[in-house]
């Protein structure tokens, strides 16, 4: 394999087939479901005034054009302004719902994403200042190590994890979801945190490929994210609220990238770089799948609160079959995508003999599958008072079920998704 600065160079560049071209074709297909999902949600469950209808559409566009500059930019401030517009654009999406609830976190989500955005443009003023240019290929090769550079990084990396809600900087993540429609949700969870992930391992890569040192603390706040994550989504007691709390934890196994790719072998970045990006497509079809099971659920309930689930399964067992098999990628189990970019993760963590990074991943399946399989408990209680259930029209829980089974099934042909993920910096 290349080096990683050459794969990153590579994907910023106009190359016939690179990674970042195939991360925006996934984006495209998640837009897609979300789209085909949006209609009868606004239909069946919130109602929505064909302003706010509007709305969505108008804003959809906007994060697919911010999202296709942030996957394929080779230029800070091209990167920054699709940041910016995508941070916009999420909030609005946030906001559409009009409830007070949704409005209170929305802002907050708005006060938040902003102070990420002026840390970001500080981190890129100060790279101006010193070396006189933004491209990614130029500044890789004239920034020097030193104060000025930690500085500058530690400014981008501090606005980007708050953006992307890494742990210590997530706590505005579960408001915002718990108020959200659900394909807003889906959208937000499977892509847009994403981005800000994917713009800081692509900066860390180029502008520090040997800082092995500050590799270890996005290593340890990985650790934190892993098992903070998974305890509050075992805690939780709303739906939404398992799924958001369970974003905060999956993100946490993005982070080992940077202790498993910054300053190890060869053979160890390989390893580790095939499982991120696996990682990576594996949490974003099966979060967005979660999600729109959840939603369904909730419609066909009429219950927020996991205790509210009683006799799901019998009543509803497609909505329940989407949301398990979406579980199944996410805790990592075979034969899904995400057991085979978790496994991935494990034999570089392994082989570079990083025992630490081996416990984060064994813990965080086992808090995984518990904070799983207590939905599934109240799912299977037959007892319960008797409720009116509402049918959930079959397009929302086909787009659920399709995504959580390209989640499952991509794991049982890995080598098409590693054969891409390898060749995602050839010239």
């Amino acid at each position: 394999m290349p080096p990683l600065e050459e794969l990153i160079l590579a994907g910023s560049s106009s190359g016939p087939f690179m990674l970042h071209w195939r991360v925006n074709g996934l984006s495209m297909a998640m837009l897609l479901a979300s789209a085909l999902y949006a209609p009868r949600y606004f239909n069946e469950v919130v109602a929505a005034s064909w302003r706010r209808k509007v709305g969505f559409w108008l804003l959809l566009g906007l994060l697919t054009a911010s999202l296709s500059l942030i996957w394929l930019a080779a230029d800070l401030l091209l990167i920054y302004i699709g940041l910016e517009v995508m941070g916009l654009t999420a909030v609005g999406l946030m906001l559409l719902p009009g409830q007070a609830e949704a409005r209170r976190a929305g802002l907050r989500y708005l006060l938040l994403s902003l102070l990420g955005s002026l840390a970001f443009l500080l981190g890129v003023a100060l790279l101006w200042g010193f070396w006189g240019r933004l491209d990614l290929a130029g500044l890789a090769q004239s920034v020097e190590p030193g104060l000025p550079l930690s500085m500058t990084m530690a400014l981008i990396s501090a606005g980007l994890l708050l953006k992307a809600a890494v742990f210590p900087l997530h706590a505005w993540l579960t408001p915002v979801h718990a108020a959200a429609w659900i394909p807003v949700s889906a959208l937000h969870a499977g892509l847009v945190i994403k981005a800000s992930f994917f713009v800081l391992l692509q900066l860390w890569l180029l502008l520090l490929p040997d800082a092995a040192s500050a590799a270890g603390l996005m290593g340890a706040l990985a650790s934190a994210a892993v098992v903070w994550g998974a305890v509050m989504a075992w805690r939780a007691e709303q739906l939404k609220e398992v799924v958001a709390w369970s974003t905060v934890s999956q993100l946490g196994y993005l982070l080992l990238a940077f202790p498993l790719l910054i300053g190890t072998a060869s053979a160890v970045q390989e390893l580790a770089w095939e499982g991120v990006w696996l990682q990576l497509a594996a949490h974003s079809l099966a979060k967005a799948a979660m999600f729109m099971a959840a939603g369904n659920l909730l419609m066909a309930t009429g219950e927020t609160q996991v205790r509210g689930l009683t006799g799901a399964s019998r009543r509803f067992p497609l909505a329940l079959l989407s949301f398990g098999l979406a579980a199944i990628s996410l805790v990592g189990m075979p034969p899904s995508l995400g057991f085979v970019a978790k496994w991935q993760l494990l034999h570089a963590a392994l082989l570079g003999a990083q025992w630490v990074w081996v416990a984060v991943l064994g813990v965080g399946t086992l808090l995984s599958a518990a904070y799983v399989f207590r939905v599934f408990r109240y799912s299977f209680v037959e007892e319960g008072p008797v409720r009116d259930y509402y049918p959930v029209p079959w397009v929302m829980d086909g787009v659920a079920l399709v995504l959580a089974l390209a989640a499952l099934l991509l794991g049982l042909m890995a080598q098409w998704p590693l054969m891409l993920v390898r060749s995602g910096g050839g010239a």
